[in-house]
């Protein structure tokens, strides 16, 4: 059975930082392009990261440039989403996502395994 399980979830204060992890298990994902989204209350579901599948290219949502960094490693199957000079308008459920391809992707449909997310609040 295949599993995305992220961790590293939590409460912070703005300005804080947090790492996200995301472990797959039940088959690699050393081929595939890996991804992060995130839902707040009542919003939809929206881009904010993903990394190629030799971690060699890696694309961001405008919102996060600059403050978080995607990584893999592929050797522990997990990829990760360094999140530094967190906003209150960053909390959400952060979901990690396995994708169908091994270039990046800024679309749902083009990944096809998905995490339970992670909730990660920022106070002000």
């Amino acid at each position: 059975q295949v599993q995305l399980v992220e961790s590293g979830g939590g409460l912070v204060q703005a300005g804080g930082s947090l790492r996200l992890s995301c472990a797959a298990s039940g088959r690699s994902f050393t081929y595939q392009a890996m991804g992060w989204f995130r839902q707040a209350p009542g919003k939809e579901r929206t881009f904010v990261s993903t990394i190629n599948w030799n971690g060699g290219s890696t694309y961001y949502a405008d919102s996060v440039k600059g403050r978080f960094t995607i990584s893999r490693d592929s050797a522990k199957n997990t990829v990760y989403l360094q999140m530094n000079s967190l906003k209150p308008e960053d909390t959400a459920v952060y979901f990690c996502a396995a994708g169908k391809y091994t270039t990046i992707s800024v679309r749902t449909p083009d990944y096809n395994y998905w995490g339970q997310g992670t909730q990660v609040t920022v106070s002000s």
